[in-house]
């Protein structure tokens, strides 16, 4: 008899959750460097939206789930580049917040169409 160990991925309604808060912080981020303030919802705000996604996505077509995550890969890549380039600027006299304020939008209606998508 041969032991196999179960695999060490996580199920996939929980990854929907991780790649919303992930793309959540990243929003937190970029809302401070374009110098506005925080919304106050905080860590249970973030878990509820969180398990919310979670749930949306096990209950979504296929479809839509296929969907979701290459909206939510798509966003992540450009996302990270957006944030590379306000990194390389951060240390210019004038702060890039009117570009970290249109990342802002664009990630916030990133958030609502992946939230669309599986109608979480």
């Amino acid at each position: 008899m041969t032991y196999q160990s179960p695999l060490q991925q996580l199920p996939v309604s929980v990854e929907a959750g991780r790649q919303v808060a992930r793309l959540r912080q990243v929003l937190d981020l970029v809302e401070q460097v374009a110098g506005w303030e925080p919304d106050g919802d905080g860590r249970s705000g973030a878990l509820d939206e969180s398990a919310r996604f979670s749930s949306a996505y096990v209950n979504a077509l296929p479809v839509a789930q296929r969907r979701f995550d290459a909206l939510a890969d798509e966003t992540a890549s450009w996302a990270a580049t957006a944030v590379e380039a306000l990194i390389a600027h951060e240390d210019s006299p004038t702060p890039p917040r009117a570009a970290a304020a249109r990342l802002a939008r664009e990630l916030d209606q990133a958030l609502v169409d992946l939230a669309r998508l599986i109608r979480a």
